[in-house]
């Protein structure tokens, strides 16, 4: 018997204020069974880094062929690919064939080893970004996570807080890649 996703739901008010954006998302998520509660938040983040009515959850880990989110435009056309983790560079070329803008969100204690390994193989990839998320960030992330979420997201000259009505999660990008 397959294992079921694990519906969470999320209230996310964004302000973000270097992007001049302030919404109310209402989201559900479907978590993986294979995913982690970091991994899951993660991909909140990206939603609210990347916020628009057009960027949505793919089914990610459930379709091999999907990124985590992504925004199309009125055509199909992928303009926004967003991959949480730290994808092998073949996925991540193909990505950058497929879609206008591609971002990575890698979050491990590994993540610097990983990119080390990889970085010389993505250089002619002018669209890819990869922004590194610090271990303590995500681990203050994943203690926000519960099945009914309300967060505020506040984002201001690259620093983001995620707070629920108890606790708050300062995030400091690192950038490991820029899209030239």
């Amino acid at each position: 018997m397959a294992l079921k996703a694990t519906i969470y739901k999320a209230e996310l008010q964004i302000a973000d204020m270097d992007r001049n954006y302030y919404e109310t998302h209402l989201l559900t998520l479907a978590r993986h069974p294979s995913e982690t509660d970091e991994r899951m938040m993660i991909r909140l983040l990206a939603f609210a880094i990347h916020a628009s009515d057009a960027l949505t959850f793919t089914k990610g880990l459930f379709d091999t062929e999907e990124p985590d989110l992504w925004q199309k435009d009125l055509t199909g056309a992928i303009e926004l690919w967003v991959e949480v983790g730290q994808p092998d560079e073949k996925r991540l070329m193909k990505a950058c064939g497929r879609s206008q803008n591609v971002v990575v969100y890698p979050y491990a204690a590994t993540s610097h080893i990983w990119y080390k390994q990889i970085a010389n193989k993505l250089e002619r990839a002018r669209n890819l970004t990869v922004i590194n998320i610090p271990a303590e960030a995500s681990a203050g992330l994943q203690a926000l996570a519960n099945r009914n979420m309300q967060l505020q997201c506040t984002i201001q000259d690259g620093q983001i807080y995620l707070t629920d009505s108890v606790s708050t999660v300062l995030v400091e990008r690192e950038d490991f890649k820029a899209e030239r």
